[in-house]
């Protein structure tokens, strides 16, 4: 019985280090995804600025 005990303490163990470990890295991430995010957003806004400077140039072609 005692024995039994042991194992399923071990095993109990183990699964609360996964699950802390699971933890950390899904905060990990988390963080990597805002920064990707907002990464993205930047560069969305980036593209919309050289559009709206393209068609300017281009508005100013005689046609």
């Amino acid at each position: 019985m005692q024995a039994e005990l042991d194992t399923l303490e071990t095993k109990l163990a183990q699964m609360l280090e996964r699950y802390q470990a699971m933890r950390e890295e899904t905060l990990k991430l988390r963080q990597q995804m805002v920064i990707l995010e907002n990464s993205n957003r930047q560069l969305t806004d980036r593209l919309e600025e050289a559009r709206q400077r393209m068609e300017s140039l281009l508005n100013r072609i005689p046609d």
